[in-house]
């Protein structure tokens, strides 16, 4: 069997959960198959790259997207099976099926229908990037949703589809390299002193950041903040984002705003070093920073949307705050628990614990590798008979 994988992330170049699910989803994969990536950038010495083209530089971001799909699929007629993610790949995937006769799996990251707030990002373009993933959506062989919530986000959002066609396979994260590591060192080099909670992500406004800087005034002046966010979609939410954290830094010492991507054994024990973690997402397919904060035995509070609740055990893991579209009340329940967990150490040890017992037990790579191939060779075989 060989499986070409597009994406439009690839090492150096992840900035999302997307990106890290397929590197490692490929790593797990070529241990026992043969998988060529091909992905967007330079050319790596483990992947197909396809930089961008003088013919692109004035392209709306969409359409520049499709011309790269365009050159990917002309180049995958030699595999069984092609599998995309997110948006930006899928119709590579879709149109190398149409051209070489192969079936196309598609992994559901994130929907374009959920995610409105695109239009800041590309313009005209989200209605071109909304177009492609519907088509490669209603043309594929298979979708493989990371969470069941995303499996009911998919069958809502494209009603047509069978869903017989929509598989759950979880997300999962890597728990050799991802571990409890703290690092007094690099807390000292960064300035970062006493207790601090923790927030990673994109600046989008989908990872809900605005509401917890906004909720944060009114936290527990002793408790840290640190926010290792960069990469704005779009000028507006990077502007709010600063201006919010500008003020608090005006009134509290210690908020730290780390900007730029950091290594990732950093980033494990800035992990390992926080109390809590916290993901007050607004729309989250998965989550798969959720798992990478449990398996460094890091106690987690999240938003209740979208496949969350299956990755955080409330009450064992960490706890949940409910979303429902209230701005303020959220924020007023995101103040709350913070300060609550804050004045119990002894849970969020507890949390964290168990959190990595979870992250084992539940979410290795080697078994979700292993789901996908057997639904790789299903596919395969449907399409021979």
């Amino acid at each position: 069997m060989r499986i070409g994988i597009v994406t439009k992330e690839w090492p150096p170049h992840i900035y999302g959960g997307a990106g890290v699910h397929a590197l490692q989803l490929t790593q797990a994969l070529k241990k026992s198959i043969d998988v060529d990536v091909h992905c967007f950038g330079e050319e790596r010495s483990d992947a197909i790259g396809y930089p961008a083209n003088p013919s692109q530089k004035d392209l709306n971001p969409a359409l520049a997207a499709l011309s790269t799909d365009i050159e990917i699929a002309q180049n995958l007629g030699g595999v069984d099976l092609v599998h995309s993610h997110t948006w930006y790949a899928n119709m590579a995937g879709h149109f190398a099926s149409l051209l070489h006769g192969i079936p196309h799996v598609i992994t559901a990251h994130s929907l374009e229908p959920d995610r409105p707030w695109k239009a800041d990002q590309l313009g005209g373009g989200y209605r071109l990037s909304s177009w492609a993933e519907q088509t490669a959506y209603e043309s594929a062989d298979a979708i493989i949703a990371v969470s069941n919530g995303m499996r009911g986000d998919v069958l809502r959002a494209y009603p047509d589809l069978d869903p017989n066609k929509v598989h759950t396979i979880l997300n999962g994260v890597d728990t050799e390299k991802y571990f409890h590591s703290p690092d007094q060192d690099l807390l000292d080099r960064l300035g970062i002193t006493g207790r601090y909670v923790i927030f990673v992500g994109r600046i989008t406004r989908q990872k809900g950041l605005s509401h917890l800087l906004r909720a944060w005034k009114k936290v527990n002046s002793e408790i840290g903040l640190l926010i290792a966010a960069g990469s704005p979609d779009e000028p507006g939410i990077g502007s709010e984002v600063a201006a919010l954290i500008a003020d608090l830094q005006k009134e509290r010492s210690n908020v730290w705003w780390q900007e730029t991507m950091l290594p990732q054994p950093e980033l494990r024990s800035l992990l390992s070093s926080a109390d809590l973690f916290i993901c007050p997402s607004v729309y989250e397919p998965l989550g798969i920073v959720n798992l990478e904060a449990m398996a460094c035995e890091t106690a987690v509070l999240a938003s209740r949307v979208g496949g969350i609740p299956e990755v955080i055990d409330e009450g064992r893991t960490g706890d949940l705050v409910d979303y429902t579209g209230d701005a303020q009340a959220f924020e007023a329940s995101l103040t709350s628990q913070i300060n609550e967990l804050m004045l119990d150490p002894d849970k969020l040890e507890r949390y964290g614990k168990a959190g990595r017992e979870r992250a084992i037990k539940d979410f290795a790579w080697q078994a979700i590798a292993d789901q996908t191939q057997e639904l790789y060779q299903s596919i395969i075989d449907s399409r021979k008979n």
